[in-house]
């Protein structure tokens, strides 16, 4: 176990380098720009489309075009795609994630996750649109598309293999960040809130998660599409009476947040002190391991929307960014840095729940335990997709069952395993997903622009339906 740690240590030193923090802060600015800020400037559009996509019906607001029709292609609905999409994004970033980047990297740490938001938020318009664009129907009728897809069609068979080494890279990932690391944060949390064993934790997520994942994907956004809005809401309103309570701190606590950005900050109590860069790399890190903008992994839900048009889609799924990461990761990070606790050395889940105790005495921390357990469950679900998706690209439609029933048995077992390698393991595939995802954004970003242009110009923008995925 030392050696495969150490050697993944060292690859997850050169993926989450320099190099790595550019390109993806780089292609997200890069998208940004080239789409003249529009995900920030039609913000309020994609909340009225997801709005309308919740249910499939022929009704449009007052100088919007028409949502979606009921006769649209797909297997769910947009306001579900999306829901899908942040079952997989909420989790355990949200909580232990936004804990241990301001534990690693300081204050500074949570404006780099806002800038990592807000580039993503055009990266992840960007991944939607050609996923819908580029997406095919498969043997057993379903629609898939993601990255892998998109690599294969957008930029030809001649880069099949750099989409064969995304749902690589995928289907591994999706046992780390989507699966054990889920349910060793729940055990963690729920060992020290109500002294329940790992193990029995373990099973019980297996058997609940089992009951949905074996049902597929209109199973798993049934599901997603009412426990995530109802989880979400509750989490954000627990955490804004903990900063009613702590109200004259906030101020103080957005000082932190944007002096140490660009400061180092010393040693005090038993933090340990972050300089710049590490505010920078585990701001970014932990930002992309909670909205996920350019790993790739979202558009393989939104790829299965009942939608006609990629863009509508496409500003549906930048919202997921902002909602994750502008809003709960931000409720989260003025928790912790309103109260002391973070300056004391604690780190990962147990640091927000004590936040949350500090102020909220003798239920804080059983509220952080349960929103853990209740996001990590749904990030479980939302990622057996992406991970049935990638190894179904990989082996064929046959794959599919045999794969949710590892992810399904898998999960017991994170819930025991040693919590640190655990991270490391899902930080590095996390990375090494970004990586071809990333390439091919760049590459095919004229394509998003020109679909962009003509979707707000009037033209007609369709998707790759005649795309038959299996021959």
């Amino acid at each position: 176990m030392e050696t495969l740690t150490s050697i993944l240590g060292a690859i997850n030193g050169v993926v989450w380098g320099p190099l790595m923090l550019i390109l993806l802060l780089g292609v997200g600015l890069y998208l940004q720009i080239g789409l003249k800020l529009m995900p920030i400037r039609k913000l309020g559009i994609g909340f009225k489309l997801m709005w309308q996509g919740r249910d499939v019906k022929p009704k449009s607001a007052p100088g919007e075009k028409a949502p979606e029709k009921a006769s649209d292609s797909g297997e769910i609905s947009p306001f579900n795609a999306l829901m899908t999409a942040l079952s997989a994004t909420i989790g355990t970033g949200n909580i232990a994630g936004v804990a241990t980047a301001i534990a690693l990297g300081g204050p500074g740490a949570v404006f780099w996750m806002w800038i990592t938001a807000l580039v993503g938020m055009a990266t992840k318009f960007a991944e939607a649109v050609l996923a819908v664009r580029y997406r095919e129907t498969d043997s057993t009728g379903y629609h898939v598309g993601g990255p892998m897809f998109y690599i294969k069609n957008g930029l030809g068979k001649k880069w099949l293999w750099l989409g064969g080494l995304f749902s690589f890279f995928g289907a591994i990932a999706a046992f780390g960040i989507g699966n054990t690391v889920q349910s060793n944060s729940v055990a963690d949390a729920m060992d020290a809130t109500f002294g329940v064993p790992h193990w029995l934790t373990g099973i019980i997520i297996m058997v609940l998660a089992g009951a949905v994942i074996l049902g597929g994907i209109k199973r798993i956004a049934k599901v997603a599409g009412k426990l995530v809005p109802i989880m979400g809401i509750a989490y954000v309103i627990a955490g804004l009476l903990v900063l009613m309570v702590n109200a004259s701190q906030i101020g103080d606590a957005f000082g932190l947040i944007f002096y140490y950005a660009f400061n180092p900050i010393a040693a005090a109590g038993g933090f340990a002190g972050a300089a710049v860069m590490a505010a920078i790399r585990f701001g970014v890190a932990r930002g992309i391991f909670s909205n996920e903008a350019g790993l790739g992994s979202a558009p393989i839900a939104h790829a299965a929307a009942k939608t006609k048009n990629p863009v509508r889609q496409g500003l549906i799924a930048m919202l997921g960014t902002f909602i994750d990461t502008i809003i709960v990761c931000t409720i989260t990070a003025l928790v912790i840095l309103t109260s002391t606790v973070w300056i004391e050395g604690e780190a990962g889940a147990s640091l927000t729940a004590l936040s949350f105790d500090a102020a909220l005495p003798g239920f804080g921390n059983q509220i952080v335990a349960v929103a853990l357990a209740v996001f990590a469950f749904t990030t479980i679900l939302g990622w057996s997709f992406y991970g049935e998706k990638c190894c179904q690209f990989l082996f064929g439609t046959r794959s599919i069952m045999l794969y949710r029933v590892l992810f399904v048995l898998a999960i017991p077992l994170g819930a025991i395993a040693q919590l640190g390698f655990i991270w490391l393991m899902a930080d590095t595939f996390n990375a090494l997903m970004a990586i071809p995802n990333l390439i091919a954004l760049a590459l095919l970003s004229p394509v998003v622009f020109k679909l962009t242009k003509d979707y707000f110009a009037g033209k007609e923008v369709l998707p790759g339906e005649a795309l038959d995925h299996d021959k």
